[in-house]
């Protein structure tokens, strides 16, 4: 038993060493194709959390600058609690939204995270209108953006649209590339079998001619094709990580931290990597198990 498991393993391996450029050639698009595909994983699911942060009803938020005096948050907050097209007004000042980061971030730890202090994030007016037309939203944000002590306005409507319609695009650029690429792969490892096939046809032949079970001959094929899918995979997860750790570090800025709720939590990075390497794995296995069940005739 031991003797049959050693020779399908080096069979497997002699293989691989026989078509090395093929092999390599094979790994690239995988790794490239799952790469993409996994990215468009993440990007949409960063998506999804930066649109739930708008569930609770919240329409507008209102960022002031750090060196806004007493007098202009007193301002801006009348003019809010006046504004009789309001409904709803909620302060959040730095500490506040410091452990509300924590609370979402904190539990992964993320080195982003430790140059960050609860001075280093603005304070915020959280304003929920009574109209749900969005241009009706947009009107009254707009009209808190040249207030003195105001750093930026982020409407839902305005901001979600262009979040959705932007990551949209990124994600099925990205997704059918990633398919393009994939198919290259599958193709690829269906040439590579078959050529391992071809070249080993007499070995094939004697070893019909002596009775070999089928899957002793079938299995260092599939188990080939299986390898180069998984490695690919393997490679591709760095790459999920590296987008991620991009993403963390351009939201970074103070500028942009409204745009912290599409970063991902590494959990998430972990369960897709997983589902990228069982992706190349399984290409794979059927790309060969295909070229197998075709071209080796038992």
């Amino acid at each position: 038993m031991f003797s049959r498991f050693g020779y399908l393993f080096r069979e497997t391996g002699n293989n691989l060493r026989r078509n090395t450029t093929l092999f390599l050639a094979t790994i690239v698009a995988v790794w490239v194709s799952l790469a993409m595909f996994g990215s468009a994983i993440i990007i949409n699911d960063g998506v999804g959390q930066a649109t739930g942060r708008w569930s609770d009803g919240i329409q507008f938020i209102v960022f002031m600058k750090h060196d806004a005096t007493p007098e202009q948050y007193d301002e801006v907050e009348r003019s809010i609690v006046e504004n009789p097209e309001i409904e709803l007004v909620e302060f959040v000042d730095q500490q506040r939204a410091y452990e509300e980061l924590l609370e979402e971030y904190g539990d992964e730890n993320p080195a982003w995270l430790e140059p960050v202090t609860p001075e280093s994030l603005p304070p915020s007016f959280r304003v929920r209108p009574i109209s749900n037309d969005a241009q009706v939203i947009t009107d009254i944000a707009v009209s808190f953006r040249s207030k003195p002590g105001v750093l930026s306005v982020q409407d839902a409507p305005e901001l979600l649209n262009s979040i959705l319609e932007t990551s949209q695009k990124i994600s099925t650029f990205i997704l059918v590339a990633s398919i393009v690429v994939l198919i290259a792969a599958i193709l690829l490892i269906i040439n590579t079998i078959r050529t391992a096939v071809f070249a080993r046809r007499n070995d094939i032949e004697i070893m019909k001619l002596v009775g070999a079970p089928n899957w002793y001959i079938r299995v260092p094929f599939i188990l080939e094709g299986t390898i180069q899918g998984l490695i690919g995979g393997i490679l591709a997860v760095p790459v999920l990580f590296l987008l991620n750790n991009i993403l963390k570090d351009f939201v970074s800025d103070e500028d942009l931290v409204l745009l912290q709720s599409l970063l991902v939590e590494n959990s998430f990075v972990w369960n897709t990597s997983i589902y990228v390497l069982l992706l190349g794995a399984g290409i794979g296995a059927l790309g060969s198990g295909f070229v197998v069940g075709r071209y080796v005739d038992v």
